[in-house]
């Protein structure tokens, strides 16, 4: 009897053994998987821009648009940062809806992931176009430009669809591609054509190529932080077969949240919470409802310390919170712009939101 009961025990220790560490296996992003307390690191970034910039299209490399270079990514590198999410416009890869890529705009793109693969940085593409395509333009007078939204008969769904398509196929197999931004910044979309519907559609579109890398779904209104339950909650029923989306919100701390900074800080009437204020309707969103958040633009000017005070209280909620984000933003483009930070005096001389930006380079 006694060899019967030390028989059992060998078997039952077995099985528990087994259920415990079949839960204990990481995953892909390094957390746990089937393990609902699992933690992952996530990291805080740039935006790399310069690829997006101008409206002259399809304009010209150097004159209107450009890429970061190996010198760009090194400099955020060493300060420690292991993310850069990288605009890009729908229009210079495709000049034409449902055509091929453009293999020139396409090599310049994948250089830059690659390098960025060499150093051991991650790279989160961003579509930037706001729900929108430039079906004109005449390269001179960006006035004359005519902008199509998806869901119009100029720029159907099934053309988001397809240019998604083609660049997955195209960068699937990168390792260090962080996600598929969709879309920066929908915003006055059709009400018969919502945002919902469009990311819905995109969703699966890219699930018919690529199964494993991760979509970033961007909120609607500019994906207002502080509008996210106005205008995005509905984004909670977006369905992913391989269940692996994140949402994500901006927000910037001037009055009128747009960035632009117009006022200075005592007209604007900010408070060092004003950051905190603005990003936590969506992180409340995110746990309320389960889901994974990104913050993928915030941005302050240089010309006022307390700026950087909201900076860094907004940057230490979101890292307390489990949230990652990229700062708006750095590039070799920008010139004056009060909220870059890239350097100068030849990648020298920090800018002075490096100070803060520093102290958050991941989270849980």
């Amino acid at each position: 009897m006694e060899a019967v009961k030390r028989y059992l025990l060998f078997i039952l220790t077995l099985l528990f053994g087994f259920s415990c560490s079949s839960n204990d296996e990481p995953n892909d992003d390094g957390g746990q998987a089937g393990s609902s307390t699992s933690q992952s690191e996530s990291f805080f970034g740039v935006n790399m821009s310069g690829a997006e910039f101008a409206s002259v299209y399809p304009g010209v490399d150097g004159t209107h648009y450009g890429y970061p270079s190996r010198e760009d990514l090194e400099y955020f590198k060493k300060k420690g940062f292991n993310l850069i999410r990288f605009p890009f416009r729908w229009e210079r890869i495709q000049p034409v809806l449902k055509g091929e890529l453009n293999q020139t705009e396409l090599t310049k793109m994948k250089k830059v992931v690659q390098t960025a693969n060499e150093l051991g940085v991650q790279v989160l593409l961003d579509m930037h176009n706001f729900g929108r395509y430039c079906v004109y333009c005449d390269s001179e007078n960006t006035d004359n430009n005519q902008y199509a939204i998806i869901g119009t008969a100029q720029c159907k769904v099934d053309d988001f669809c397809d240019v998604w398509k083609r660049l997955a196929m195209e960068f699937k197999d990168y390792p260090n591609i962080w996600g598929y931004d969709i879309m920066n910044e929908p915003h006055d979309m059709l009400e018969s054509v919502p945002w919902f519907d469009i990311a819905q559609a995109g969703i699966n579109a890219i699930r018919e190529v690529d199964e494993k890398t991760t979509i970033i779904v961007s909120g609607d209104s500019y994906s207002s932080s502080s509008r996210w339950v106005q205008y995005s909650d509905d984004l909670k029923n977006l369905v992913d077969p391989s269940d692996n989306l994140i949402y994500q919100a901006h927000a910037y701390f001037d009055k009128d949240a747009s960035g632009n900074y117009v006022l200075g800080y005592d007209e604007d009437g900010a408070t060092v919470d004003i950051g905190v204020t603005r990003l936590t309707p969506f992180v409340d969103w995110c746990k309320r409802n389960g889901k994974r958040g990104f913050v993928g633009e915030y941005g302050v000017p240089d010309t006022d310390g307390r700026w950087l005070d909201i900076l860094d209280k907004a940057l230490a909620y979101l890292s307390e919170n489990g949230i990652n984000g990229t700062y708006w933003s750095a590039g070799p483009r920008w010139g004056n712009y009060s909220l870059s930070v890239q350097p100068t005096d030849n990648y020298t001389k920090d800018r002075p939101q490096m100070e803060v930006l520093e102290k958050y380079l991941k989270t849980k």
